[in-house]
């Protein structure tokens, strides 16, 4: 609480010391820099701290001094000058939350807890498959099964767009729940789960062609002679790291299925090139030859579905 000569009282409060003292420190000094004829001396201020959570600042003035109490004095607890207190606060404020965050459990330790549910969409593939134990994440399989059992001659497949509310409600359970049944009749509508595939592979922070390996492979199918062509794809594939190769595999496997449909699905290795293309390489920073990468990302994936057998094969096979 303070008391000022000419009777007004203020009540400053806090929990905290430190702040308290800082309150101190910042009218005293504004006291002291007012010009001597207009400031109370420090012979006629008593200051007082007491234990509890407020500072009492106490004036008392010497009775026998017959100075003049000014008007504007009403209001010289407004005329503090808090440059170097707000100083002090925000290099206070920086290091609490220094140490905050330094405490602040990992993100692996919250996830070990089961405080936080590991994401299948917007994770990274290597860490999907590490947390599944496996190369090629469930999700992947599920969808592909579910439209090689269903979908193989729906006119379309994945050129067609499902329903988008739908869409975003089965990358919700996905992302929410362990098990997954895409026989559910939610999900019956077949583009629905290609549009989810889709979305996985489009939201992988990397894509499946590694950002280090694209301008490669655009460099390998400009290249002329088709077979020199193919064996540079398939020496930058072996290339990949396994989650990328063996989701790469059984992915490029299933579109050959789709592609054997051509006559009832309506979809050659050149529309699937179109729709996979730029979703599942891209360059890690676009520039303005967008349509040209774009280009080559569908010849790219049409290649290496019209020569999978060469491009995939390899002894250990």
């Amino acid at each position: 609480q303070i008391t000022t000569v000419s009777g007004n009282e203020f009540l400053l409060q806090s929990d905290v010391d430190f702040i308290i003292l800082d309150w101190f420190h910042a009218i005293k000094n504004a006291i002291d820099r007012l010009p001597k004829e207009q400031r109370i001396t420090s012979r006629n201020l008593e200051f007082k701290i007491r234990r509890s959570s407020s500072i009492e600042l106490l004036n008392n003035l010497d009775t026998e001094s017959k100075e003049p109490k000014p008007e504007h004095r009403k209001s010289l607890i407004f005329r503090l000058n808090y440059s170097a207190s707000d100083t002090n606060d925000r290099n206070r404020v920086k290091s609490r939350l220094k140490k905050f965050i330094s405490r602040r459990p990992s993100l692996k330790s919250l996830q070990e807890k089961g405080l936080i549910k590991d994401q299948i969409f917007g994770s990274h593939l290597h860490m999907v498959c590490e947390h599944e134990k496996s190369t090629v994440p469930k999700f992947v399989r599920l969808c592909i099964n579910a439209v090689e059992k269903r979908g193989l001659d729906v006119d379309g497949i994945y050129r067609v767009s499902g329903n988008l509310a739908t869409i975003q409600k089965l990358r919700f359970v996905v992302n929410q729940e362990e098990k997954l049944n895409l026989d559910d009749s939610q999900w019956e509508d077949i583009h629905v789960v290609t549009g989810a595939l889709k979305m996985f592979f489009r939201e992988l922070p990397e894509p499946l062609f590694p950002y280090c390996l694209f301008e490669q492979f655009v460099e390998a199918i400009k290249i002329q002679d088709n077979a020199t062509r193919i064996k540079g794809i398939r020496s930058l594939v072996k290339k990949l790291p396994r989650p990328n190769y063996d989701t790469m595999k059984i992915l490029f496997e299933h579109l050959q299925k789709i592609a054997a449909k051509e006559s009832v699905n309506l979809m050659s290795t050149q529309s699937l090139g179109i729709v996979f293309g730029p979703t599942l390489l891209r360059p890690e920073k676009e520039t303005g030859n967008m349509a040209v990468h774009m280009l080559y990302q569908n010849q790219i994936v049409e290649l290496m579905l019209s020569e999978y057998s060469k491009i995939f094969s390899s002894e250990e096979d």
